[in-house]
This record gives structure tokens, C-alpha cells and sequence, in this order.
């Protein structure tokens, strides 16, 4: 509020746009607490590059795919919304296919169809309808920078534990010495189960924690 009593909108509204960013990093993380995108977090874990790619690029999709339908929301009659959402994401998602099979081969062969299915990934079309589709383009974009970035965490949260323990590696630069047995099953199907659940375990044991600590204060 400034000498002659006018309130900056710009002040009121810096703590609730924080909040919105912080919210997909933590209180509503993709995989952690809302345990979406499933498929990709499970199939493609089992290296800290792949997690990484993958976590960029669902970001990638996510913020410009949430933008442009924040722009076009009144123009987009309600029959057609969910159609013309998907049109959106395919575009974005057909860019960063491009993208990825130019910058590395390897990654892009590594990742495989999990790149063309970010187009029905449930993070980015329910942040589309429910977010994007009612809310200006800043704060659009910020809700898709923390929805995106707390989906990238969880993935290399994911993929760091596989491949130290599945291959006593990190980034393809060993770790654990030469005497380790990798233990194999943390690179396999299985081991993104356990591996997953055990994160879910730790994060809704810290949450508890926390939750815990607020009430006694």
C-alpha cells in the first residue's frame, strides 16, 4: 500500500503466484502425492539420463501447451475444448520429438514411444482443463513450471536410486567401486515398483511428519 492508500496488485498477488509454482513441487507433486503418469515414471526410471529427457521434456510440452490454451480459452467453444486441448499438446509434443532425435539418438532411442504418448499424459491435459483452460497465462505458466518440475524431480528421484543401485552408476560414471554388485533387479520392471513405492512410503511419511509437527505448535 502506497502514501496515499492504494494497494499494489502486484504485491497481493506475488504470494499466491509463489504458491501456485510451489504447489507442483510439493503439496500437489504429479507423482508423489497425486500418482499420475504412472507409465512413464515406472517404464523409463531406470537411468538418470532417461528420467531427465523425460522430466524436460513432459515440462517442455507442459508450459507451452498450458500458455497457448490459456491464450485461446474464450475463443474455444465448450463442446470442442477437450479436441482442441489435445491438438495443442500433440503439436508441442510432435516439437520435442524433433527435438530429441536431433540433440541425441541415443536418448531418443532410449525413451522410444514414451515420447508420443506425453500426448496423453494424464499431467498435461488435467492441468489444461483444470488450470490453464480458467486462469490468465502467468499464472498458467507458473502452475505448469511447478507441475513440470515436480514431475522432473520425482523421475530423477526415481531413476538416481535405480541406476546407482541397478548399476552402480550415476550419469554412466561409477560410484560404488569396483567391488559392487549391481543389484539387476532395480533396472528391471520390477524394480520401479519398489523402487516407486518406496519413495511414496518416504514422502507420505515426511508429509505425516510435518503434519504432525503444525498441529502440536
Amino acid at each position: 500500500m502506497d502514501e496515499h492508500g492504494v494497494t499494489d496488485s502486484y504485491d497481493d498477488d506475488r504470494p499466491k503466484s509463489v504458491e501456485v509454482f510451489l504447489n507442483g513441487l510439493w503439496k500437489e507433486n504429479p507423482v508423489f502425492v497425486q500418482v499420475l503418469g504412472m507409465c512413464p515414471t515406472l517404464a523409463i526410471t531406470n537411468s538418470v539420463a532417461n528420467a531427465l529427457a523425460m522430466g524436460l521434456a513432459t515440462t517442455f510440452v507442459l508450459v507451452f501447451s498450458s500458455a497457448l490454451i490459456s491464450m485461446v480459452r474464450k475463443w474455444v467453444p465448450q463442446e470442442v475444448r477437450i479436441a482442441t486441448y489435445i491438438l495443442i499438446i500433440a503439436t508441442f509434443v510432435t516439437i520435442v520429438d524433433y527435438l530429441i532425435k536431433a540433440l541425441s539418438v541415443t536418448v531418443y532411442q532410449a525413451l522410444g514411444p514414451f515420447i508420443a504418448l506425453i500426448v496423453v499424459n494424464c499431467i498435461i491435459l488435467g492441468r489444461a482443463e483444470a488450470f490453464a483452460s480458467k486462469n490468465p497465462i502467468g499464472r498458467s505458466v507458473l502452475d505448469a513450471c511447478g507441475m513440470g518440475l515436480g514431475f522432473a524431480i520425482a523421475l530423477l528421484c526415481l531413476g538416481s536410486v535405480r541406476e546407482v543401485l541397478g548399476a552402480g552408476r550415476f550419469l554412466e560414471y561409477p560410484v560404488l567401486g569396483p567391488n559392487f554388485e549391481p543389484w539387476v533387479v532395480f533396472v528391471l520392471p520390477a524394480g520401479g515398483f519398489f523402487t516407486l513405492g518406496a519413495w511414496l512410503l518416504i514422502f507420505a511419511w515426511w508429509r505425516e511428519r510435518k503434519s504432525t509437527k503444525e498441529h502440536a505448535s
